[in-house]
């Protein structure tokens, strides 16, 4: 089976030629930029990628606008902070020679302020990212979007993509920031009580605290994307 990697970028220089040359074993790389000003188109067509445009849809929406654009039907979507593996690069290739399901999860090391984390909830941190797009595709939600797709059709990859998540505190404050506005859910109880919880479940039931400094920092500023989601209103 013929293979397209789409990925959405904006302003995504930072790690975009990593992660498109991890990508380039594919039949085709495409990427789907919001009128980047700082430089990712002229890297990706440095590397011979095919850039198509789009104003932003939300996430949801511009994953499935982006999937649409692919001449393949087997598409793997990647976002322009994850590296292919070559264990992983493998694996696709494997599979995509006799795929059994219509998609498949694929697991991911998410690097934190350096680190790899291995605790806390944040591995393997599955998502389904392989899939033929004549049997299912994105949500259209604009946060927090996933494929639509039958569990009993859904295989797992057991080798992971790398995940530069956060390279600072700075970086997650701004972008949890973002999210927590896009998916309020106003409640004041839960902005009380689930903070404390989240940081609970991270740091000490999922041994967040095996991931060092890190591991602290995470669940301290997860449980306050919790307290912001909730203590927002509803857009």
């Amino acid at each position: 089976m013929k293979l397209s990697v789409v990925i959405l970028t904006y302003n995504s220089r930072k790690h975009l030629e990593e992660v498109l040359s991890s990508a380039l074993f594919a039949d085709e790389v495409l990427i789907l930029d919001g009128y980047s000003d700082d430089g990712s188109v002229e890297i990706a067509r440095s590397l011979g990628v095919r850039v198509e445009f789009s104003q932003w849809l939300g996430f949801g929406r511009q994953k499935r606008r982006a999937v649409e654009l692919a001449k393949n039907d087997w598409v793997f979507v990647l976002d322009s902070d994850e590296v292919i593996t070559p264990k992983l690069e493998e694996e696709i290739k494997r599979v995509l020679e006799n795929p059994q399901k219509s998609a498949y999860r694929v697991p991911r090391l998410n690097i934190f302020f350096g680190r790899r984390m291995r605790h806390g909830g944040l591995y393997p941190d599955a998502t389904v990212r392989l899939f033929d797009r004549r049997r299912c595709n994105f949500d259209e939600k604009e946060v927090h979007e996933k494929v639509v797709v039958d569990e009993r059709d859904t295989g797992e990859l057991k080798n992971h993509m790398l995940h530069y998540a956060y390279d600072s505190v700075e970086e997650f404050i701004a972008k949890q920031n973002r999210y927590s506005t896009l998916g309020a859910k106003e409640n004041r109880l839960k902005a009380i009580l689930n903070p404390a919880w989240t940081f609970l479940r991270i740091y000490i039931l999922k041994a967040g605290f095996l991931d060092g400094w890190q591991g602290y920092v995470t669940a301290r500023l997860y449980a306050q994307y919790t307290f912001w989601k909730y203590i927002k209103e509803r857009g």
